[in-house]
């Protein structure tokens, strides 16, 4: 049965949030359709770009995302504060990048006279707005209902072409965010669309490696600012250098017929993590199949569930033994 979404996202918890939309359709989302032959590539594309364009409007940070053949990953950070400091200016604008907004909203961002009686009714819009630019569910829908309006006009024809809904799981602490990051940015590895991760199109990491081969920073996703410090930027506390060498010795060991072992160069930000090498592996290549609405230490997954009215979360005995120190 599905679940209510308050029940899966709970900001109390946490800010970081595993996304994924499937494709309902036997047409492809993406890719090559085996069956006609008709190549849907350049629909990658498409989402790469709506994605990236989104994450500029709303409050909600782009920390790594897989385009592909009939599904999307995402892994998002909410900041609720962002939208605290945004002018009721700043909000309107924002949201009519998106949607055409009402009369009243429209004549707000001309400048036009407001009356006191219709101000009362704006200023509940923009309290709605200011809600909808830090809520998960308003960024999915606004990608999704984009992508299914243009394939569908695409390939002439009307209908579903998502899943209902995308589900979402929680990333309860650093080890669950970090690893997941990387089980995303894998992903076309793991399905042999390609062979490294500097060749895996339309991927968060192909585009952190080519911010670092430029020497420029990525605007458009969340940056890696190093180690907890005094005075900690807005980022994710690890070294952009550290992920993309442990994304890339990963990727090196992924095989159907060994589990492999971790190159001794991943062992300090691994340590940090308080994981090791056999967790790491597991965690990277079955994080979906272990976790289901939320993953993180086995404390903070029995926080969750009381925080959102779960009576169970699966994934809890994994927790013991996947996220846990080593």
């Amino acid at each position: 049965m599905a679940q209510p979404r308050s029940s899966q996202i709970s900001l109390l918890d946490t800010p970081y949030y595993h996304c994924v939309s499937r494709c309902v359709r036997r047409s492809f989302l993406c890719g090559i359709d085996n069956y006609s032959g008709q190549s849907y590539e350049h629909r990658r594309g498409w989402v790469e770009k709506r994605l990236l364009f989104l994450s500029s409007v709303f409050a909600i940070d782009l920390c790594a995302y897989a385009v592909m053949s009939n599904h999307v990953h995402v892994v998002l950070h909410v900041d609720v504060k962002q939208t605290q400091v945004w002018s009721d200016y700043d909000v309107v604008q924002r949201w009519h990048r998106l949607h055409k907004g009402t009369l009243l909203t429209q004549m707000f961002a001309r400048g036009d006279t407001i009356g006191r009686g219709q101000r009362l009714t704006l200023d509940n819009t923009i309290t709605e707005y200011r809600r909808r630019l830090h809520d998960i569910s308003w960024l999915m829908r606004n990608l999704n209902e984009y992508i299914a309006r243009r394939a569908n006009k695409e390939d002439e024809c009307t209908g579903r072409f998502w899943e209902g809904r995308f589900k979402s799981q929680a990333l309860l602490d650093e080890a669950a965010l970090l690893s997941c990051m990387a089980y995303v940015d894998l992903n076309p590895i793991r399905t042999k669309i390609a062979k490294t991760p500097e060749t895996s199109k339309h991927t968060s990491i192909k585009k952190r490696l080519e911010s670092i081969k430029q020497n420029t920073p990525t605007h458009s996703l969340m940056p890696f600012v190093g180690n907890e410090r005094q005075h900690m930027p807005k980022g994710i506390a690890f070294s952009l250098k550290d992920y993309c060498e442990l994304v890339d010795i990963t990727g090196k060991i992924i095989r159907h017929d060994k589990a492999g072992h971790i190159d001794h160069q991943a062992q300090p930000i691994l340590q940090r993590l308080g994981i090791s090498d056999e967790q790491w592996l597991t965690l990277t290549t079955e994080f979906e199949k272990h976790f289901c609405y939320a993953a993180g230490a086995e404390q903070l997954m029995n926080q969750f569930k009381e925080h959102t009215g779960h009576q169970r979360i699966r994934g809890i005995g994994k927790a013991k033994t996947l996220l846990r120190c080593a």
